[in-house]
């Protein structure tokens, strides 16, 4: 079990670990070895919470597929242990991420002095870009 918050509890067998083959550069060790790690989790028969596997589906994005089995992949490394702990902390960052609600940003209305001193100062702006082109077309 892992522990997301003090009131979210994960099961680690819900996680389902297989080894593929891993592509680029790393000489013939791609070719034989299966190093890359690919993690599923069946958010459909999962034991998470409702609002949290509706937060984790959609930070995860496309790594969920259209049956809701949410896909991490590493194969950043040569070693399969290597990929399997990179895939782990990126799945649990993910998921660590999700069980934290953000929070509702409240819209506020500038204050009418705050309007106006922008506008001053964009008038300001104008003035000073406006003098810059009389000055270029008296010098021509």
């Amino acid at each position: 079990m892992t522990r997301l918050t003090d009131s979210i509890l994960f099961d680690d067998h819900e996680v389902q670990e297989r080894f593929v083959r891993a592509t680029g550069p790393g000489g013939r060790n791609p070719d034989k070895e299966a190093t890359a790690v690919e993690l599923r989790v069946d958010l459909r028969t999962s034991s998470l919470p409702p609002d949290l596997k509706t937060r984790l589906i959609a930070l995860a994005g496309r790594n969920v597929t259209d049956e809701g089995v949410l896909v991490v992949v590493s194969r950043a490394h040569r070693s399969q242990a290597k990929n399997r702990d990179a895939a782990r902390a990126r799945l649990l960052a993910l998921m660590t991420r999700a069980a934290h609600p953000a929070e509702v940003r409240v819209s506020t209305i500038p204050p009418s002095t705050a309007r106006e001193e922008r506008l001053r100062a964009k008038h300001r702006t104008a003035a000073v870009k406006r003098s810059r082109s009389e000055q270029d077309a008296e010098s021509r």
